[in-house]
């Protein structure tokens, strides 16, 4: 029989910790480039610490709600449908970089497609509760799913985001697997998905460069291979204990938006392999008790859930961490809970606070962490 456990303490440090990073980093990364650009060095750290204040004061109420309320189907079909108006009206909002990913509210950035990531995870975990038992049966379990997802990706992809899209696949992927998915199901969607994948990178010019680049940055070193080459030089001089807070050079109008996609480069040069070390070692905390709170979760809604989320914010990270590294060909992902944005952290800090009510229901032979 279930019963209420304390808070996750861990869980909560390592998402308090990068949270109070993130506000000091923002503004070492971003202060020259707020006083150019907008004459205002404060700008955006000032917005990230009002997000980050709405965002821990979110955490602190929704771990405080049962997370078997989200199972409500009106709740998430009301959810689902507001998301999808949002995907579709960015659509036509004023492109930012080449792409429509937000609205501005009163000079804030809102991104539907961090809100679509959320319904897509509630929305899959309802299902997968539902119709687990026959999971490996495309009409009943699969086809649902693969249609309501499949509509987000599509808007998501068409802003243009592709990484967020196949970052989103991916979660709804290990969450289909670990309900019980048949290898040969899994096997199946991998040889239909690599030559789609080729298709889409190699459709759009943009996309090959990097793909080109990632391959061989110092071919076009001034170009294509500009933001791979800065982001290298940014980790390899920060050595083992960093240049110092604020004494960073490649923020300097070297790196581009060293605030938001390429803050880990700007971490690693000012606070080293020490500092660096630290910020994985808090996302490897996250995925270790957002994957215990799966485990021990009392039903499979909570289980899956607390998979999807723990995910989202994993393979997010992953992500962004190896396309500073260039382990990856770049790709316009932030770091989660670290990189300047109000509705991602915003988003994300709800997932915690999710994750910590479902660790709150453990089974009771788990006991207390």
């Amino acid at each position: 029989m279930a019963r209420k456990l304390q808070s996750d303490k861990w869980l909560f440090l390592a998402t308090l910790a990068l949270v109070c990073v993130s506000v000091v980093m923002v503004y070492s990364a971003s202060a020259l480039v707020a006083l150019e650009r907008y004459d205002q060095p404060y700008l955006f750290v000032t917005k990230q610490v009002m997000w980050a204040l709405l965002g821990v004061a979110v955490l602190y109420l929704v771990m405080r709600v049962d997370y078997r309320t989200y199972r409500n189907e009106t709740l998430i079909w009301t959810l689902l449908a507001g998301v999808t108006v949002l995907l579709v009206a960015v659509l036509f909002s004023r492109p930012v970089n080449g792409s429509r990913r937000w609205f501005a509210i009163g000079g804030l950035g809102i991104q539907p497609s961090e809100l679509a990531k959320l319904a897509a995870i509630v929305f899959t975990a309802a299902m997968l509760e539902r119709r687990m038992h026959r999971v490996n049966e495309l009409r009943y379990s699969l086809l649902p799913i693969g249609i309501i997802v499949g509509v987000l990706v599509g808007l998501i992809y068409f802003e243009p985001d592709l990484g967020t899209a196949i970052s989103l696949i991916a979660v709804v992927g290990l969450m289909i697997f670990a309900a019980g998915l048949s290898y040969r199901y899994i096997a199946g969607a991998v040889l239909l998905a690599l030559p789609a994948l080729y298709v889409l990178v190699w459709s759009a010019a943009y996309r090959r460069r990097r793909v080109l680049a990632f391959l061989d940055p110092w071919a076009d070193p001034l170009g294509d291979g500009f933001q791979i080459i800065q982001s290298m030089i940014a980790i390899g001089t920060g050595g083992v204990a960093g240049k110092g807070l604020m004494a960073g050079v490649q923020k300097l109008f070297y790196l581009p938006e060293p605030h938001t996609d390429f803050i880990f480069a700007v971490i690693s040069e000012e606070l080293g392999l020490i500092g660096a070390t630290v910020i994985v070692a808090c996302f490897c905390v996250i995925a270790w008790r957002g994957l215990r709170a799966a485990a021990h979760a009392p039903d499979g809604f909570g289980a899956l859930l607390a998979l999807g989320l723990t995910m989202m914010i994993v393979v997010q990270a992953f992500v962004n961490i190896s396309v500073v590294m260039g382990l990856l060909p770049t790709k316009g992902i932030t770091l989660p809970l670290v990189s300047n944005g109000g509705s991602s952290l915003l988003v994300n800090l709800l997932a915690i606070g999710v994750l910590l009510n479902i660790s709150q229901h453990a089974s009771a032979e788990t006991g207390a962490a």
